[in-house]
């Protein structure tokens, strides 16, 4: 019995989490594919220091969850180990379960590479890849999957930019260096490039933090159409970007030995109107943080 279910397991991971170099694999389109993220007892750390502690949270699919709290709390090393960018820094480990339409992704048959394809991530500062054109920014996990025949990556690129809110914008220089475009349409290219490969959730680690309010709001606006389609899990240490954007909120604290943990989670409007702690309301209230 327990090899039918270590086998039966393998297999529902390789159709869940599609491999890099299979060309057979199904595509990861969350329009029919879930998306529902389940942390469960996670922790995570640099060497021998706890940086989260014990986190249990349920991930709401096709949906915008923010992650808030004071900085050093952990919320971004939170998100790294989401799709498993934690365990790339040396002597950086994770303990408990992530599951992505319940296979967990740390199990012994979920290769990374994997993991990161169908959880893609945009960083606090947008980072086109600089030798790179506008179109081949977009274009190159496509090129790295090897799934995309030549015939079609035009039209998934002018897909994905339209999608990203830019394709309007550039679509008369996409020859031109993606480093060529301004701070907000460098981040909106980044988001091109993401969902470009079909990912089922975006992990977003202040997407905003490095941008001026004119863009800042484009990509909100982006991120609440986006999650028509995706999981999106969004770092932000702006309250009310936090509560316009998202659907739930999870609040995140240190304890006494600097070690990030979950005060509590729930709808947007409850924690910033009535919380169940009086911690989170301090911090919404702005009274600490």
């Amino acid at each position: 019995m327990m090899l039918d279910m270590v086998s039966e397991k393998s297999k529902r991971a390789k159709a869940a989490v599609p491999a890099a170099q299979d060309h057979d694999a199904p595509e990861a389109n969350t329009a029919d594919q879930g998306g529902v993220l389940a942390l469960g007892g996670v922790e995570a750390f640099y060497g021998s220091f706890r940086a989260v502690n014990n986190v249990s949270l349920e991930v709401q699919p096709r949906a915008v969850t923010a992650l808030i709290g004071p900085s050093g709390c952990g919320k971004s090393t939170l998100l790294r180990t989401i799709n498993r960018m934690h365990e790339t820094i040396p002597g950086a480990t994770v303990k408990g379960s992530i599951t992505l339409d319940g296979i967990d992704l740390y199990d012994a048959d979920v290769d990374a590479v994997r993991v990161r394809r169908v959880i893609g991530m945009v960083f606090q500062k947008p980072n086109p890849f600089p030798t790179m054109s506008i179109y081949e920014n977009v274009a190159a996990g496509l090129r790295l999957l090897g799934r995309t025949p030549k015939s079609e990556m035009d039209g998934v690129v002018e897909s994905s930019l339209r999608r990203a809110a830019l394709w309007d914008e550039v679509k008369e220089k996409l020859k031109q260096p993606g480093t060529s475009l301004s701070g907000g349409q460098q981040q909106r290219l980044c988001i091109a490039r993401a969902i470009a490969v079909q990912p089922r959730v975006l992990l977003m680690d202040e997407p905003c933090s490095a941008l001026d309010p004119v863009a800042t709001l484009k990509i909100e606006e982006l991120i609440r159409e986006l999650a028509a389609d995706y999981t999106i899990v969004i770092v932000t240490h702006n309250m009310q970007q936090a509560s316009r954007v998202s659907d739930s909120t999870a609040f995140f604290s240190m304890d006494e030995n600097r070690a990030g943990y979950l005060v509590e989670a729930g709808p947007t409007p409850m924690i910033f109107t009535s919380p169940k702690e009086s911690l989170t309301e301090s911090y919404v209230a702005g009274r600490f943080g």
